[in-house]
């Protein structure tokens, strides 16, 4: 029987909520063909250990040599994951594995590509996660029009060849909705439980803000320039050239009045907007050779097929 589930889960340092946690995914997925992929973040506690402890035929262990971050053991889940689906998860206990069958139901019956879960009774503190989270939500949702409530609740359903084309580099697994977004997935959310830490210590902090913004403006390069990027650098630097432009056709003729230009400021403004413009829309020509070459080269196309119908038969469509 093909496999119908993977549900990739990503850890660091959570020994203590190993086995009760794997415990609850298999009495969730009982009935399912599934498998579960843990995927240890370079641990330095005796998570490894809990997890070679537990000799599960479902049971896969992806083990790192360091701490990469959550988004590559993300990727690496991925790209091991053997179902039909993926569904991902924290490993701290605080999400809930009995949702999952409901929302794969809800991704095979509404032919969804992606079901989020949105923690609609979220057990974390208030002024640390709640409000930056909903502050954070509002800011991404309104920037990369995906709308959803919730971005970073770590539980979702996805069809494996959508999972599978994101590109889960860096941080970006809190933009997980809009990277599925880019890859023409259908996708909604379903209000899922939360539970409150009992095991260990937080990973999130307020310290992460400024890597959120960093990576949201990123999101909005990818979604709106990255097939075109000449329309944002060539545009840009187009409108500092015209500016720098008329401040020197501006000062040339009050040299030619007579007047003495040298060393005014307006002058430096006038030589420095005209260079950036001319640097600007230079950039934009190399990134847009660079964005055909990532393409050609790999024998990729900018675009997506869902489905080709000919005379009423799907036919199968390669992958690109």
């Amino acid at each position: 029987m093909a496999l119908k589930l993977s549900v990739v889960v990503t850890v660091y340092n959570e020994a203590l909520n190993i086995k009760p946690l794997i415990d609850r995914i298999i009495a969730a997925l009982d009935g399912l063909e599934y498998e579960v992929v843990y995927v240890d973040d370079g641990s330095t506690d005796n998570t490894l250990g809990e997890l070679y402890r537990i000799r599960h035929p479902r049971l896969k262990v992806v083990e790192f040599r360091k701490n990469y971050g959550q988004s590559l053991a993300l990727m690496a889940g991925i790209e091991q994951a053997k179902g039909e689906y993926i569904a991902t998860m924290d490993g701290d206990l605080q999400n809930d594995p009995a949702d999952i069958p409901m929302m794969l139901r809800l991704a095979e019956e509404g032919n969804f590509d992606m079901v989020a879960g949105e923690r609609a009774n979220r057990k974390d503190g208030m002024f640390l996660r709640k409000i930056p989270s909903k502050i954070a939500n509002f800011i991404i949702r309104k920037s990369s029009g995906v709308h959803l409530k919730d971005y970073g609740c770590a539980l979702r359903v996805f069809r494996a060849e959508i999972a599978k084309d994101m590109g889960i580099y860096g941080e970006l697994h809190r933009f997980i909705p809009v990277l599925a977004h880019l890859e023409g997935a259908r996708i909604t959310q379903v209000p899922v439980r939360h539970h409150a830490r009992e095991h260990g210590q937080s990973k999130y902090g307020l310290n992460r803000t400024f890597k959120v913004i960093s990576d949201l403006l990123l999101m909005l390069f990818l979604k709106k320039y990255m097939q075109r990027p000449m329309h944002l650098f060539g545009n840009t630097g187009l409108f500092l050239f015209a500016i720098g432009a008329l401040i020197n056709l501006y000062l040339i003729v009050l040299k030619i009045l007579g007047q003495d230009i040298w060393g005014k400021p307006l002058l430096i403004l006038g030589l420095m907007l005209v260079i950036a413009g001319i640097q600007l829309v230079t950039i934009g020509i190399v990134i847009e050779i660079q964005m055909r070459t990532y393409f050609e080269s790999q024998q990729k196309r900018p675009y997506k097929i869902r489905k080709v119908v000919k005379g009423g038969v799907p036919e199968k469509v390669k992958a690109e």
